[in-house]
């Protein structure tokens, strides 16, 4: 056994290993749609795409430190990558589900040779207008449905299973493999390789990293393209549930604005952070619909809790479980705050 996975199985949670509490978390959610109904299956199965989604925009923006505002453009080119194979030429999901992949990282790396030359807010600007360019386009083409969106069969049709809470189920267990495989990733690329440390680097000081020896523009190119690739793996496998896509829906800037959310609230540059965030964000948002009967209403909530974790916790939830965060700062930082707006 190597001296990381030692490590690993080491580190605990109190007195309780860190992969106990993982395999426990992993048995606990494959049991979800055995124990409950179609109605929380579908909640968990949103939970982890936008779990999934979040470590995606991760990878880029928390690891990266680049602020990529456009990010759920590639959510929506996997959906529609997948829309085209199977609809325009009649092939299964599973190829659509590599297209998608692919598809999404060839389009990365033509966007990240000229973006990734801009830092900070310009390149901020940069992906969110070409977001915006990407959904008109969509808008404009045959192959994408245009202002009608597209149709794609159904599981049904491609697995023989009935619509419904088996199909909800298959759907979940889909997600949930590719949620679990985004993490995976994550976890041995960016914190337990030679490649991470080089990411964490230019984040840090990118003149710094460039003067030890690390290529900056091909290392920021490769985590640009793996982390859209993924981001498109998503969108592809939620085309393929709702079976229906349309611009204004998988090419909406909010996409890019929850996920941005996420990892903030939960905590830029870790494992868990995006994975609180994203339990958090989602469940707010599904709550606040199923008994206020309001899917915005949660979002002025959002604004209020990252105001305060910008504030008070710049490293998010994980850093307040960490004990990162001084509680005499916080007291100062309330003080001046209440002074500056004449609340004391």
């Amino acid at each position: 056994m190597s001296e990381k996975t030692t490590d690993v199985l080491s580190t605990r949670l109190g007195d309780v290993p860190v992969w106990l509490v993982v395999l426990v978390a992993v048995v606990v959610l494959v049991a979800l749609p055995m124990a409950l109904g179609a109605f929380w299956t579908r909640i968990g199965l949103g939970a982890l795409m936008w779990i999934g989604l979040a470590q995606s925009w991760n990878m880029i923006g928390g690891y990266a430190g680049y602020l990529d505002f456009g990010h759920g453009a590639y959510f929506g080119i996997g959906a529609f990558a997948t829309g085209a194979v199977m609809v325009t030429f009649g092939l299964p999901f599973l190829a659509g589900f590599v297209v998608a992949a692919a598809v999404a990282a060839v389009i990365a790396y033509l966007v990240a040779v000229p973006t990734l030359r801009l830092t900070g807010a310009y390149f901020a600007i940069a992906t969110w207008a070409l977001a915006e360019a990407f959904k008109q386009l969509a808008l404009n083409l045959d192959i994408t449905g245009g202002t009608f969106g597209l149709s794609l069969p159904t599981a049904a049709g491609s697995f023989g299973l009935p619509v419904g809470e088996l199909s909800t189920s298959l759907f979940y267990y889909l997600m949930l493999a590719l949620c679990l495989a985004t993490i995976a990733v994550t976890y041995v690329v960016f914190e337990r390789s030679e490649f991470g440390f080089r990411v964490k680097a230019l984040r840090d000081d990118e003149d710094a990293a460039e003067s030890l020896g690390i290529d900056t523009t091909r290392v920021k190119r490769q985590v640009y393209v793996l982390s859209c690739a993924i981001a498109a793996l998503f969108g592809s496998v939620h085309a393929y549930f709702i079976t229906f896509i349309h611009p204004n829906d998988v090419l909406a800037a909010i996409i890019t604005d929850q996920m941005v959310i996420m990892a903030l609230l939960g905590g830029l540059g870790t494992i868990t952070g995006p994975i609180i965030g994203g339990i958090l964000v989602f469940l707010l948002q599904r709550l606040s619909s199923v008994f206020l009967g309001q899917s915005t209403i949660y979002l002025p909530l959002i604004g209020v809790l990252i105001m305060i974790v910008v504030l008070f916790a710049p490293s998010g939830v994980v850093g307040i479980l960490r004990g990162e965060v001084d509680r005499t700062d916080i007291r100062n930082n309330a003080r001046e705050l209440a002074e500056k707006f004449d609340l004391l």
